[in-house]
């Protein structure tokens, strides 16, 4: 699996499970400290994700770090 498609399975998760929880993008984005666009970039795989990115998102969705990688 290459840099990019780790990219787009990291994005698939956590949109998933923040689809699980009924959250927007929007309402993600604000819980992070981040833009909904941002949201967007990590979600369609277009940006790779900082570690304090990773770690604030997987908080927000009450989740490890660990479950949003499949790969």
């Amino acid at each position: 699996m290459n840099a990019e498609e780790k990219r787009v399975a990291l994005g698939n998760a956590v949109r998933a499970r923040r689809e699980e929880q009924g959250l927007s993008q929007a309402r993600l984005a604000l819980m992070v400290g981040s833009s909904k666009s941002h949201i967007w970039r990590i979600e369609t795989g277009r940006v790779s994700v900082g570690m304090d990115d990773l770690a604030r998102i997987a908080e927000a969705l009450d989740t490890p770090v660990s479950s949003l990688f499949t790969f």
